[in-house]
């Protein structure tokens, strides 16, 4: 195992990294901004180096310095978190060229899947479904796009390959507006993604969005936790999310999951993942695979029983997987709420001084969150501030505590998004299950 680990990231996910290494007895050292010392994991970590001022691009996403921190702190291994560097191949490869251990997947894997087309075309060969669309990147031939999209049938979404968190895409409902999407969608890649390569899909018009959370070692194993629904979506940015997926059968979950977990073995995947999925009709049908620790992996920890985090570190570690499939259980139902420093009537970011914090608490009851009495909220950084997630033994009991919590949390000094959950947990259709990745939107009217 590790001696030391440099967390590479900042905010709740950095704490949760600590959290783990002290269960592995791992040693810490935490890098942070000018504007990031007070950070809670700052505080609590065997060490930490400044690595620049408050901008990202000249302390967390500084490969350069980086690499420094760990040399001059004798880490063995880097944790990238999520966000930031943790999806760049680069970043994986430059820390692996300089002789500390990158935990997370191969450099191959992250280029293969940070590519859409590619990936794609990865999940094709390991027999994992995929939404009907051009099998490639698009051309030049306006006759055969048009071709093509006509044997899709409209309406259509026009994707950067090197896209992701909605950018990146545009929808096509007829003929007459193709040929302007695409070229559209072609130059916006390039100057956003510094990669012009485009691809054509079927859009689906009410589908939920569900992922599938994997773990792989080097030794040729591969599991899969069961399925998330991250449907509660506003501008494709996750909101709520939950474990299990309301109305997937234990059957749906097997074969999808099995799926994944092979792909993983087929592609020689290494580490923790997430397939996601667009699903309509009883169908799944692959978007994109993110190759690191998602944002909600607690909902699964939570209905599993297994440390995500720490199994990441035992991966990379070179140890192999501490389960089996047939070991894993889903027990319960589990929530979670993104907390953000944010206006709740109109999004906009509310940085400032935590006046006030009380955690909720209770059976079943978790907050993943860095935040404290006094601490000041940067503007420089995602709004995100915590996390809250609620379990129960059905779904039913899991709201409940949800809404219990969400009335107890006190977070005063800056507004939060806080209303917003309890009025979508208050909501009859978020209730009953199962709601598309549209609702939330129109709800808004956005």
């Amino acid at each position: 195992m590790f001696d030391k680990i440099l967390i590479a990231n900042r905010g709740e996910i950095a704490l949760r990294i600590l959290r783990a290494c002290r269960e592995l007895g791992i040693k810490t050292v935490a890098v942070h901004s000018e504007a990031d010392r007070d950070l809670k994991h700052v505080r609590l970590a065997d060490e930490s180096v400044c690595i620049g001022p408050a901008s990202s691009a000249e302390s967390y996403l500084n490969t350069p310095v980086l690499i420094s921190a760990a040399e001059v702190t004798d880490a063995v291994a880097i944790h990238p978190g999520y966000g930031f560097l943790s999806e760049n191949a680069d970043f994986a490869e430059r820390v692996e060229e300089s002789g500390f251990v990158f935990i997370g997947p191969r450099p191959d894997s992250i280029r293969t899947m940070g590519d859409k087309v590619a990936a794609i075309e990865a999940m094709k060969t390991s027999g994992v479904p995929c939404v009907p669309g051009s099998d490639g990147p698009l051309g030049n031939d306006d006759a055969a796009n048009q071709s093509m999209a006509r044997s899709i049938g409209y309406p259509v979404i026009i994707k950067a390959a090197g896209g992701g968190g909605g950018r990146g895409m545009r929808v096509v409902h007829s003929e007459g507006s193709l040929h302007n999407s695409i070229a559209l969608t072609r130059a916006e890649a390039g100057a956003a993604f510094g990669n012009d390569t485009i691809y054509m899909e079927k859009f689906l018009e009410n589908p939920r969005h569900i992922e599938i959370q994997v773990l792989a070692d080097e030794h040729g194993n591969a599991i899969h936790l069961g399925e998330r629904d991250c449907s509660m979506q506003r501008r494709h940015q996750k909101v709520i999310e939950e474990a299990p997926a309301p109305g997937i059968t234990p059957e749906q979950r097997k074969g999808i999951g099995e799926r994944c977990a092979e792909a993983c073995r087929t592609l020689g995947y290494r580490g923790a993942g997430t397939f996601e999925f667009l699903y309509e009709d009883g169908e799944f049908y692959f978007i994109e695979m993110n190759t690191r620790v998602q944002v909600e992996h607690p909902v699964t920890e939570m209905i599993t029983g297994v440390d995500i985090v720490r199994e990441q570190i035992r991966i990379a570690a070179g140890e192999p997987l501490a389960y089996r499939q047939d070991e894993i259980e889903i027990s319960g139902h589990a929530l979670e709420c993104r907390i953000n420093a944010e206006d709740p009537n109109n999004f906009m970011p509310s940085p400032g001084t935590i006046t006030a914090f009380h955690a909720p608490g209770g059976p079943g009851v978790r907050v993943d969150s860095h935040i404290y009495a006094g601490y000041m909220v940067p503007p420089y950084y995602d709004s995100m501030i915590g996390k809250l997630i609620a379990h129960g033994n059905t779904r039913e009991i899991a709201l409940a505590r949800m809404r219990t919590a969400l009335n107890e949390v006190v977070i005063e000094g800056i507004k939060t998004n806080i209303p917003l959950h309890q009025e979508l947990f208050a909501d009859s259709a978020f209730i009953a299950g199962g709601t598309n990745i549209h609702y939330l939107e129109k709800k808004l009217g956005l």
